[in-house]
Parts: C-alpha cells; structure tokens; sequence
C-alpha cells in the first residue's frame, strides 16, 4: 500500500502544481504507515453508527470496503453512499494535505452507518508522516502567492495525540474536541 500512496503523492503533487516527487522528498520515512482490519456488527433497532462523522488527522488514506458498505462522505452538507465496487480502492485527502495546501485540498468529512443483517467489513490503510515533521502551509500556497496561511505550524506526532486524547478522554463538550481547526489562524 506505500508505493500506492506513492502514486497519489505524485497525482496530489500533479494536482497542486508542485514538482514531481515533492510530497515524497517531504516525507520519504514510511515508518509511521499503518493498517487496519475493521468489522462493524448489523444495526440494531435503535443504533446504526459505525463511526461518527470525522476527518483523518494523516495524509492520505486508503479504504477497501466490502460490498455491504456504509461509508459515506460529506458533500455539500448531505451524506452521500460510497458504494462499494469489487477492486477498487476509496482515496481520502486527510488533515496534513488540507494544511500543507492551505485548503487548497480539503480533507475529507466522511462516516461509517451500519446497515442491515450483515456485519462490514473494511481494510484502512493510513499514509502518515513521520512523527517528527513539522507541519505548516508550503510558501508555494501562502507566501508566494501572497496569501495568509490558515493554518499554524504543529508538530504530527503533537497532533496525533492530540486526536488520541479525544478517543481516550473524551471532552464533556464537542466544542472541547481537537481536531484541524485547533491550529486554524482566523484570518
């Protein structure tokens, strides 16, 4: 699964109109990478969320569902299905292209419902960054072009945690949980 996440930096790299290899040149340690295996149960009567509605805090991340489904991602404020189709692969833009960008990229809001008599089952692969890089708008999307950044720096591996606290220990407010906008600068 890295040397496709290698191909999709090269795509994203394409897309934002920075030189070939940038994104891999950036963070070439793949050490921090992972993979998942989940199964969600059948809804019940009274409950069918998977997951709540959220944003991965990495670069890219890669789902293969099977074809019961039940991932849905945000588009102009309605959830829309992603249906499952044998051999393909759901790319999500995660949090770290959304800065590095400067939202030029948004990462995706996306969630997983239950459905029916079947249990899902799913395969995530994470593309991260190295814990130790520091992360903040390129001067190609602020600087250069003469825009503010919306973003303040951050060390990965500070966010990460930051993002593992809200599922350790959560907030007795939603307001009180860390996510992207933690580090937004308003503008």
């Amino acid at each position: 699964m890295s040397k496709i996440g290698v191909v999709i930096e090269n795509i994203i790299n394409e897309c934002l109109g920075l030189p070939p290899n940038f994104l891999k040149e950036f963070n070439n340690d793949r050490s921090w990478d992972f993979m998942v295996a989940l199964r969600y149960l059948p809804a019940s009567n009274n409950e069918n969320v998977g997951i709540t509605e959220h944003e991965d805090g990495n670069c890219v991340t890669f789902v293969l569902q099977d074809e019961v489904g039940g991932l849905e991602v945000l588009s102009n404020e309605e959830w829309v299905p992603v249906v499952p189709a044998e051999g393909t692969i759901v790319v999500n833009v995660g949090d770290v292209i959304q800065v590095l960008s400067n939202k030029k990229f948004k990462s995706a809001t996306h969630r997983v419902v239950r459905k029916g008599e079947k249990s899902r089952y799913s395969f995530v692969f994470f593309h991260n960054l190295n814990g130790e890089k520091w992360v903040e708008p390129l001067p190609q999307f602020t600087k250069e072009i003469g825009e503010s950044p919306k973003y303040r720096g951050f060390l990965y591996k500070e966010y990460q945690e930051l993002r593992m606290r809200n599922k350790t220990h959560p907030p007795s407010r939603p307001e009180d949980i860390i996510n992207l906008t933690h580090y937004a600068i308003d503008n």
